[in-house]
């Protein structure tokens, strides 16, 4: 058979229109690309080594806008990438030049490495892209390649975990950041796919009690040219070239596709679900001033949202140049055909959605009806997947508005916790309504409470350690005068800027970092936790550290706070030990089978809450009791107080035996302990306690 080193003699038959991409069928390749406005595709074939290209043949056929061939005797590991020809007419909206090697949007794997050079730019340096600035260098030798693969896969019984959403805890992390210090990890693994499926890896996350991590950006991306220029890479991922390929800089020098697939098994035998962070608003290929590396130069007025009235430049409503144009018919095949691929070939359990508003406009305005997000929800496989929005983008902020079968990401819980325990801006009211699962934003069209993701904090923005001991960013390392990131973090110092040593401030940062991550996990709806989060992790004030691929970003094993890391644990287990934290339905204040209402709001004086109590400013101090389905479950009551001073609170009485304290943040050291009618709460802290049945 053909060697995958050697490429066979380029005779292209017909071969057949679907499925895009490069597909092996055992005997040969078929390739397939979609272009409405092409007026010819060339097949260019490299080495093994992907620096020397080898043959060039047109792709015989064009049926319904696909233009596709079939390459008899190519074997998986062939090595390709497209040269598009047609009209150089920026101002037309085409963009198509020969001179440039594009890679394949439907590649499963890439090989070589892309290296910036002036000739991945379609139009002459210094200039304006026109018809009379085209720029004709090849850009072959600098560009990365796609890679023939044989997708057949031994998945030996991989099984999903199929974790309900109620049960959900997710975790979000960036692959390499996860391992690059971890002791335990071997050198050559850490940072990569094989690290993060290590074992010490995944026992971590076994123990700490998550069920989910979603994944920082796997698809394959670029590092910008500008930040290339400055020494720095694009850390986070948030710049995609390929929807189809996993990373290759986080397989360290061994295969990404196989690697990537070991990972999702290894995680899945632990019971972890693996949900991706996925980019499809725009591309690394920027605005018009940007490189064409695929999409631009396969058709550009097809791929892409373009102004009609502004010279056909692109609409950016992403902040990254473009906005991809979903309301295309080809374009929303690439995206489901993308997303089934991940599910169906790389059994990944759900996405998240960045940017999710840039996904649902159809061409205007977000549209909760959009054709995208119509057609996800009814698909037989991606319907049954984590679906998780970040209802906003530059242009658009929509949080709630998305249909039934999504969850968000809560920026209201974000902002709400904050400004109760850090800023004091916050009332109480705001509180209980982010407490029990934003009703206000979430509670229609049948969605559940289980729509809201609630977090602290996330990947963009300060580290729960950070949003305790800085007022203001600190990112002069981005190389951007500190003009980049958040202004507005709602976050304090108590009086001292970055780290300290006098103990009175040590020790309420620590009592508001634990206070945050209580109300955090004994909210309803779905928790998400940033990686380090649970180890105290700094980032020494940067709020936006998407360029830094540093010890900045990465976990701090040996440096981690373990009594932080089994407080986490501690909210995790009693989460996961008491029903009544995780609920299905909303709080209507309707009677349990026991008479108990579901929930009950509690002033500090043991009596239920009135308007006044919820209209009083100064009011920072407040609990409630959770209704039991049955005798037999545990009664629980939260106490929450957000005022610099201790507070007596008269307890209810107990519904079975008396109350016991399960937590206290206080003071996490302090083991479990009955208390009589009144319980001394103290400064910022929240505080568990429970009532067993008799």
């Amino acid at each position: 058979m053909q060697s995958s080193a050697e490429p066979p003699a380029a005779r292209l038959a017909a071969g057949r229109p679907w499925p895009l991409g490069a597909h092996w069928d055992g005997n040969g390749v078929n390739f397939a690309l979609f272009s409405a406005h092409a007026e010819r595709v060339e097949l260019c074939l490299f080495d093994a080594g992907a620096a020397t290209e080898v043959a060039r043949v047109a792709l015989p056929a064009c049926t319904d806008q696909v233009w596709h061939g079939y390459l008899p005797g190519a074997q998986p590991g062939l090595v390709y990438g497209y040269r598009v020809h047609g009209r150089y007419d920026p101002a037309g909206g085409h963009r198509f030049n020969p001179h440039k090697l594009l890679i394949d949007p439907y590649a499963r794997a890439f090989a070589g490495r892309f290296r910036w050079d002036t000739a991945h730019y379609d139009y002459q340096n210094g200039t304006e892209p026109s018809a009379t600035t085209v720029d004709n260098r090849d850009n072959a030798a600098a560009m990365v390649k796609c890679r023939v693969i044989d997708s057949a896969h031994d998945w030996g019984g991989d099984r999903p975990p199929r974790t309900p959403w109620a049960d959900t805890v997710i975790y979000e992390v960036h692959v390499k950041g996860f391992t690059m210090t971890h002791p335990d990890i071997p050198e050559d693994l850490r940072g990569t796919y094989a690290g993060f499926a290590h074992p010490a890896a995944i026992d971590y996350l076994r123990r700490l009690g998550v069920t989910a991590v979603e994944l920082l950006p796997v698809q394959e991306f670029i590092d910008e040219h500008a930040l290339v220029r400055n020494g720095l890479v694009n850390y986070w991922g948030y710049n995609p070239l390929g929807y189809f390929a996993p990373a290759t800089r986080y397989a360290g020098g061994r295969d990404p596709v196989v690697e990537f697939r070991a990972l999702v098994r290894a995680l899945h035998a632990a019971g972890i679900e693996v949900i991706l962070d996925v980019v499809y608003g725009h591309t690394c290929e920027g605005d018009k001033f940007g490189p064409t590396l695929g999409f631009r130069g396969i058709d550009n007025a097809g791929y892409y949202w373009l102004n009609e009235q502004a010279n056909f430049n692109y609409v950016d409503v992403t902040g990254c140049g473009n906005t991809f144009n979903l309301s295309h018919p080809r374009t929303l095949q690439l995206v489901m055909d993308s997303l089934r691929y991940w599910v169906a070939e790389m059994h990944v359990d759900g996405f998240r959605f960045d940017l999710a508003t840039a996904l649902a406009r159809d061409g205007g305005g977000f549209n909760p009806g959009a054709s995208f997000l119509d057609v996800l929800r009814q698909d037989p496989l991606l319907s049954q997947v984590k679906l998780i929005a970040e209802p906003w983008d530059t242009a658009s902020y929509e949080t709630g508005r998305f249909p039934s079968g999504f969850s968000e990401w809560n920026d209201k819980f974000r902002d709400t916790a904050r400004g109760f325990w850090l800023t004091r801006d916050a009332h109480c009211s705001e509180l209980a309504k982010r407490l029990t699962a934003s009703s206000d934003l979430f509670r229609h069209d049948g969605r559940a409470p289980q729509a809201s993701i609630n977090f602290i904090t996330a990947h963009d923005g300060f580290t729960l350690t950070d949003l305790t001991s800085y007022q203001g960013k600190h990112n002069e390392a981005n190389g951007q005068s500190n003009h980049d990131g958040m202004d507005s973090n709602r976050s304090v110092n108590y009086g001292v800027e970055g780290p300290s040593t006098d103990d009175a401030i040590v020790a309420v940062r620590q009592r508001s970092r634990r206070a945050l991550l209580a109300t955090l996990f004994l909210s309803q709806g779905v928790p998400m936790l940033l990686a380090g989060d649970e180890q105290g992790r700094s980032q020494h004030g940067n709020n936006n550290a998407y360029c830094q691929d540093l010890p900045l970003s990465w976990l701090d094993w040996r440096g981690a706070d373990v009594a932080l890391v089994d407080f986490t644990r501690r909210l995790l287990e009693l989460r996961r030990r008491h029903p009544a934290l995780r609920r299905t339905s909303w709080f209507d204040g309707s009677l349990t089978a026991l008479d108990e209402r579901d929930i009950t709001w509690l002033s500090r004086h043991g009596g239920e809450m009135t308007s006044d109590h919820w209209q009083e400013w100064s009011n920072n101090c407040f609990g409630f009791r959770l209704g039991r389905a049955d005798a037999a479950e545990t009664a629980l009551l939260v106490l929450i107080n957000g005022d610099p001073a201790e507070i007596p609170f008269t307890l209810p009485p107990a519904p079975g035996a008396a109350w016991t304290t399960l937590l206290d943040s206080a003071d996490p050291a302090v083991s479990e302990r009955m208390v009589e009618n009144t319980v001394t709460l103290p400064a910022h802290a929240v505080m568990v306690l429970a009532s067993v049945a008799r």
